[in-house]
């Protein structure tokens, strides 16, 4: 049996980047992935400047290398009425392709990797657990997303109740006439709100890299929403009316509508596979890449691995992104007086699609940036 003093379930940015922050904590850390790198990843994917901080990530030196679109304009309205275009006057996120981004984070941290090896079997045996009969550890930390294996540890495991945003999107390399004929721009990615603003769809470019998407809390009634939606961005030549392959699935949790512990003993759980996605946007990176760095202070600190001593990172959570509302017929977290007849009014409004729709729900640049000692 291989020890290890932290076996992390999952490659993603969350299980990378606290593997990375413990790299010089004199723990012996095991990063498990089911898939092997790099590998395709259904996401928009953007990132703020915050983020590449947090990440100590030198958007330059990225771009050398990898697609990293500036972003410093939006381009968002309500399905069925002309949308409202703000400039920002300067570089406020930038497109990333997951593929790429979760391959670096992935390959710059040292510590020992079983990628392309799915969790079988986790038992308790004495003070420690035992994952596929091989390693043997007394401190799991589910990072695998949704779907993670390592959250059914954690109270009655997953909630029938929670309530699970559905997205479908493709992602593909345009040829050069497809290229000519999109008129989607590079910086200034598009958001479009369902009329129930019971979820939004996308269109992002990142060169010649084209993203398109939908997300929804109903997912019964998802690709009918996507299916009318691409063909009105086809129809207004936003989007090549020629898109290839099929649209890919994921789900994932809101921060305010997740019911999952966080924490138990020899058991901790960061980013998706925690239900940490923002509300009002479901962006689930920069929640991801906090979650790993408030949980790597933690276990730095930590005199053991009982639910006692990770208890502060649950606390830790808290202060950082608020107590969980548990709404779960809220929708996404929209107040009430903006799914009223006046959502379509404010929707054309320059100054609220900017100050709340983009920057508070999409860009949060309303919250300061962690500041967490690796």
């Amino acid at each position: 049996m291989d020890y290890y003093d932290v076996i992390v379930v999952g490659g993603g940015p969350a299980g990378s980047t606290l593997a990375w922050a413990l790299e010089d904590s004199g723990k012996r850390v095991l990063l498990v992935d089911k898939q092997r790198f790099p590998r395709d990843k259904t996401c928009a994917g953007w990132v703020t400047p915050t983020v590449m901080d947090s990440l100590q990530v030198d958007p330059e030196q990225y771009g050398q290398h990898h697609t990293l679109q500036p972003i410093r304009r939006f381009r968002i309205g309500l399905m069925g009425q002309p949308p409202v275009e703000n400039d920002h006057g300067e570089v406020v996120s930038y497109g990333i392709r997951r593929c790429e981004f979760d391959h670096f984070l992935l390959n710059r941290t040292l510590v020992d990797k079983a990628l392309g090896v799915g969790i079988k079997s986790i038992e308790r045996r004495g003070a420690n657990w035992v994952l596929n009969d091989t390693w043997e550890t007394p401190l799991v930390v589910g990072a695998g997303g949704h779907f993670c294996p390592i959250a059914r540890l954690l109270g009655d495991g997953p909630g029938r109740h929670e309530t699970v945003v559905a997205a479908k999107e493709v992602e593909f390399e345009m040829t050069p006439d497809q290229a000519e004929r999109c008129q989607a721009s590079g910086d200034t990615p598009e958001l479009w709100f369902c009329r129930d603003l019971k979820g939004y769809a996308w269109v992002f470019r990142k060169g010649n890299f084209l993203n398109i998407g939908l997300g929804r809390e109903d997912n019964h009634r998802l690709s009918g929403h996507l299916q009318r939606f691409v063909d009105d961005m086809k129809n207004s030549g936003r989007i090549p009316a020629d898109l290839p392959g099929h649209f890919k699935g994921h789900a994932y949790l809101l921060y305010d509508h997740a019911e999952r512990p966080l924490v138990d003993d020899g058991v901790l759980l960061i980013g998706d596979a925690a239900g940490l996605a923002y509300t009002q946007s479901g962006e689930g990176i920069r929640p991801a890449v906090e979650s790993a760095l408030l949980a790597a202070g933690v276990i730095r600190r930590a005199t053991d691995s009982s639910a006692q001593s990770l208890q502060q990172y649950g606390e830790a959570i808290a202060e950082r992104f608020g107590t969980r509302a548990m709404h779960r017929d809220d929708g996404w977290h929209i107040p009430e007086w903006l799914k009223s007849p006046l959502a379509g009014t404010l929707m054309r409004s320059h100054w609220f699609t900017r100050k709340v729709v983009t920057e508070k729900w999409f860009l949060h640049r309303q919250v300061p940036p962690l500041q967490t000692a690796i």
